[in-house]
């Protein structure tokens, strides 16, 4: 089987390293194009035996299992120089939340995937989101799903939960470790504990705390009670967290899908198809 990735940027080249350094490719198994040469002969140079493929429309052609690893606009330029390379029994697999199935349906002649990865694939962790087009059939799902499994936990969801779902499995990790980095600066500046110090610890605690939610059984609610004793330390800051954060949430999810809808509707403008609704 051939897997091929057209991008080999931040996130392409983050599958590309997750899938053959867990074992769930081989270097033989990967076939990529790329725009900028010097990212390929970077890439070849990790990854000994992978073939780097002259032109997109060659990656296309020669894989089972096609990742399309470009920024959102540029999807349609894309579509437009592979589509007559492809064949029905191919899958594609779009990594950018914003371009929808129906895009990518109305363009090419394959069967027709939408995953998400996370930064946290790089320590084969994390969650995956599977989104999975009407082309595909059983076979094609648990092929996709058993080569996510490799790297993290591959989650089917609803496409017009993507982008939600997104905020906690791919920014997530942005998110948190921002407060993490205000935690640990404030701390720094009140005692003097060393930033290095308070970065592992927060680090594990985030590691162990996941686990809790994940494998503990704990939800977050009942994960605060067990810590917070009433009238002790931590309810106290917590009811301090309580107040601050009042509002936060709400505008931050604002803000995230705000973005998405715009970029769903510019996507829908070039692919021909204004005036769709995407959310249910």
């Amino acid at each position: 089987m051939k897997v091929g990735f057209i991008g080999t940027g931040s996130m392409g080249g983050l599958l590309i390293d997750a899938f053959l350094s867990s074992g769930g490719l081989l270097a033989g198994d990967v076939i990529a194009s790329n725009r900028s040469p010097q990212k390929l002969a970077r890439l070849a140079q990790l990854h000994p035996g992978i073939t780097l493929a002259e032109s997109n429309g060659e990656t296309a052609v020669r894989s089972d299992i096609l990742f399309l690893c470009v920024k959102p606009m540029e999807f349609k330029a894309l579509t437009d120089e592979i589509g007559h390379c492809l064949r029905s029994e191919q899958i594609v697999v779009s990594i950018t939340s914003p371009v929808q199935i129906y895009h990518l349906e109305s363009a090419l002649p394959s069967k027709i995937a939408k995953i998400i990865p996370s930064i946290t694939h790089s320590v084969y962790s994390g969650t995956s989101l599977c989104v999975l087009g009407s082309r595909l059939g059983e076979e094609d799902r648990a092929q996709l799903l058993q080569l996510m499994s490799h790297i993290g936990t591959p989650v089917e969801i609803f496409e017009h939960h993507t982008r939600i779902s997104s905020d906690f499995s791919s920014c997530g990790p942005a998110f948190l470790s921002y407060f993490i980095e205000r935690w640990i600066e404030a701390a720094a500046e009140a005692t003097g504990i060393d930033q290095l110090l308070a970065g592992k610890l927060a680090g594990e605690m985030l590691l162990g705390t996941g686990k809790l939610l994940t494998e503990g059984e704990f939800t977050p609610q009942e994960l605060q009670d067990r810590v917070a004793v009433p009238g002790g330390i931590t309810a106290e800051a917590l009811n301090h967290l309580r107040c601050s954060l009042d509002g936060v949430f709400e505008r931050l999810i604002a803000t995230t899908h705000g973005k998405y809808d715009e970029d769903v509707a510019k996507l829908d403008s070039l692919f021909g198809r204004d005036g769709i609704t995407h959310r249910k």
